[in-house]
């Protein structure tokens, strides 16, 4: 695990500074953890499942993928997709999908679990419905 230098008395622009020196893939961590910290403040009943579930529908694709995907998508559009970059763009099609359904997946069983309907639940959580976006 890495370690990081910091000062006793932390100020949020230390932490922030602290946070800066995080890999990709180490800050995505600390901020899953971020989530949670804050998901059990404005909660705190919020249940270690629900606080996992949470979790799953905050995530998102990674900046490189997202990136990708989105420079295919332009190059589809300007119809100069060659075959590699169309099956490239098919494969994080699925990826993107895929991952939509987890997070939708997610914010069902929250819902159940909370005995709201998905409409109610993405307004509790300020999430903009697929209609509104």
């Amino acid at each position: 695990m890495p370690t990081i230098n910091i000062q006793a008395d932390i100020s949020v622009d230390v932490l922030i500074s602290a946070a800066e020196q995080l890999t990709a893939p180490e800050l995505r961590h600390f901020t899953s953890h971020v989530l949670a910290l804050n998901a059990k403040r404005i909660a705190p009943s919020v249940t270690h499942e629900e606080a996992e579930l949470l979790l799953r529908i905050n995530a998102r694709l990674s900046e490189d993928v997202q990136r990708r995907y989105a420079e295919l998508i332009v190059k589809r559009d300007a119809e100069k997709l060659g075959g590699e970059e169309h099956a490239e763009l098919l494969r994080l099609t699925k990826h993107a999908e895929a991952f939509d359904v987890a997070r939708v997946e997610a914010l069902s069983k929250l819902a159940s679990r909370r005995g709201v309907t998905l409409s109610a639940l993405l307004c509790q959580l300020d999430i903009a419905s697929p209609a509104d976006a």
